[in-house]
């Protein structure tokens, strides 16, 4: 009888450990309930401490529990495309734009604007002249040379950064032009080790300018607009999406509620970015008030 049972236990055993674990993907559990929402969204949603601030309040509002994966924005809408995301909170209007049309998403919602910036360091050997004009401070990187950090990554800044070195008919490249494949936050500390250049949004600058010694060299340029949109992925991908978690993330962000803890997020009495679901007139101008 001994005999028996011990030998049922190693079949049931060996049957345990060679089942598939069904309830995993390549991006965590799949939520058979689905109060989990899978949000791909950029590093400098995350960098800022925005999520961390706004999601706990959805979450006990709604009893959705947000897994947030931090990526580029190019990654991010491949794991749109992949179904490996139910919803999408990202930065390059162009790649949304195509995103959609293909498609892979629906429901795209204007969220919050900032704008990008170009730091560097102290002693600004690019002479970057501290105004308004981001032309002409790439065009001084590209003359002098000094090291410019990229983060190469397919980002929404780093979408943002080669269509301003497009704007000036430069094709930037050499020792001194460096892609590291990084998020904004180690991007900016590589900048920092090396007293180099680099383009920035506003909001993740924000949180690590107390602790770099780079300083803004230029902004308030109406190219260096960086609107935000949120996307929720098309069910019809993958079987796996939570459509319905996606569209209740999607109302409460773009919600008076939502919008408002937007508007209240600050650093040292700064915004770190501006509510723009409401106003659908001002979102979509080409200059709108920058985050200065």
């Amino acid at each position: 009888m001994l005999l028996i049972k011990s030998t049922m236990s190693f079949i049931l055993l060996s049957v345990a450990l060679l089942t598939p674990m069904t309830g995993l993907t390549d991006t965590g559990f799949v939520d058979k309930n689905h109060r989990i929402i899978r949000l791909a969204t950029t590093t400098s949603t995350d960098n800022s401490g925005l999520l961390s601030y706004l999601l706990p309040a959805f979450e006990n509002e709604s009893g959705y529990r947000v897994h947030v994966i931090a990526v580029g924005t190019g990654k991010a809408l491949r794991m749109g495309r992949d179904g490996d995301a139910d919803v999408l909170l990202v930065h390059a209007p162009a790649t949304e734009t195509e995103f959609v049309e293909a498609g892979y998403g629906v429901e795209r919602h204007y969220v919050m604007y900032n704008d990008f910036v170009l730091v560097g360091p102290h002693a600004n050997s690019a002479n970057v002249r501290p105004n308004h004009d981001i032309s002409g401070a790439f065009q001084q990187i590209a003359e002098h040379k000094p090291v410019f950090i990229s983060r190469g990554d397919n980002s929404g800044t780093h979408k943002k950064e080669l269509s301003l070195w497009k704007s000036v008919d430069i094709s930037p490249k050499g020792k001194w032009y460096r892609e590291v494949g990084q998020g904004m936050g180690k991007a900016l500390q590589m900048a920092a080790e090396l007293d180099a250049y680099t383009l920035t949004d506003r909001g993740t600058w924000l949180t690590y300018q107390d602790r770099s010694p780079l300083k803004i060299l230029n902004q308030g340029d109406p190219q260096l607009y960086n609107p935000y949109h949120i996307i929720a992925v098309n069910p019809e991908r993958s079987s796996s999406i939570n459509f319905q978690g996606a569209k209740a993330l999607i109302s409460w962000i773009t919600s008076t509620t939502g919008q408002s803890l937007i508007g209240k997020f600050t650093l040292n009495d700064t915004l770190l970015f501006k509510p723009s679901a409401n106003d659908q007139h001002l979102a979509k101008k080409n200059n709108p008030p920058l985050l200065q």
